[in-house]
């Protein structure tokens, strides 16, 4: 009777283990959605909303692309080799050239103003960096959408 007592908790703790994984792995996503039409990034870490920021994305001639990205690469500083070597503070890069950073040029925040990327202020930017090198890149969501 004892081994039977011992089995089932054993199974009950087994379970209970594997749901705390699960609810660690969960609590562990950041997703960064970017809503192109309203120049404004969600952001929510385990499925819960964190942070809401203007953006600037690509203004006309230039685009953003939309889709699903995992982040690629990281950096704290960076300057960008293709525009005059500006700088690109707390870079997340997605897709190729295209990255997440943060932009000293804030008056235009809300509006399309840059050459694809989505810019951030400096302390959203440094905010959002943080979360992915916390909890890792492969635990982290970029969806780019209209």
């Amino acid at each position: 009777m004892r081994s039977r007592y011992s089995a089932i908790l054993m199974v009950w703790l087994v379970a209970c283990g594997l749901g705390m994984a699960t609810q660690s792995v969960a609590a562990s996503t950041v997703i960064a959605t970017i809503d192109l039409s309203t120049q404004t990034m969600y952001v929510s870490v385990g499925g819960r909303p964190a942070y809401t920021w203007a953006v600037s994305t690509g203004r006309k001639g230039y685009r953003t692309p939309t889709g699903n990205y995992r982040p690629t690469r990281m950096y704290k500083k960076y300057f960008s080799r293709k525009y005059d070597n500006s700088p690109m503070p707390y870079s997340i890069f997605f897709r190729g050239g295209y990255a997440i950073h943060g932009t000293y040029y804030t008056k235009r925040l809300g509006r399309p103003a840059s050459h694809g990327c989505v810019r951030l202020h400096p302390n959203n930017a440094r905010t959002l960096y943080d979360l992915v090198a916390k909890h890792g890149r492969g635990n982290t969501r970029i969806r780019v959408r209209y």
